[in-house]
């Protein structure tokens, strides 16, 4: 049975949608105000928030309001999950890799006798 980590899913469904990757790769220069993340997106401020929401659902980023003017900020760390599981995933990937190898290696060894 699969292991099944809540967080790990939130994160790659935040990370799912290119509208957030694109945020995210904007706030990776930088904290930014809702409406700069917004104005390249051509989406009304409504969509945008809710791309935000599920950003920050996820921990992805971190929101602050200043008077009127609502900014956010990438978390970083947040990744951390995702980098890991990928981690495991290639370590088998590349074990399992390297098994066949072997294998096809030692086929073609024993049809060359």
């Amino acid at each position: 049975m699969a292991k099944h980590d809540a967080d790990l899913s939130l994160l790659f469904h935040a990370l799912s949608d290119p509208t957030r990757r694109a945020i995210l790769t904007r706030l990776a220069e930088g904290p930014a105000p809702v409406t700069a993340l917004a104005a390249p997106t051509g989406l009304r401020l409504p969509t945008v928030m809710r791309h935000l929401s599920v950003l920050e659902e996820a921990g992805l980023i971190a929101t602050a309001k200043d008077g009127r003017v609502r900014s956010c900020a990438i978390v970083p760390e947040a990744l951390a999950p995702v980098r890991s599981w990928l981690d495991e995933q290639r370590a088998i990937w590349e074990a399992r890799l390297d098994r066949l190898d072997d294998y096809v290696t030692k086929l073609m060894k024993e049809r060359a006798k």
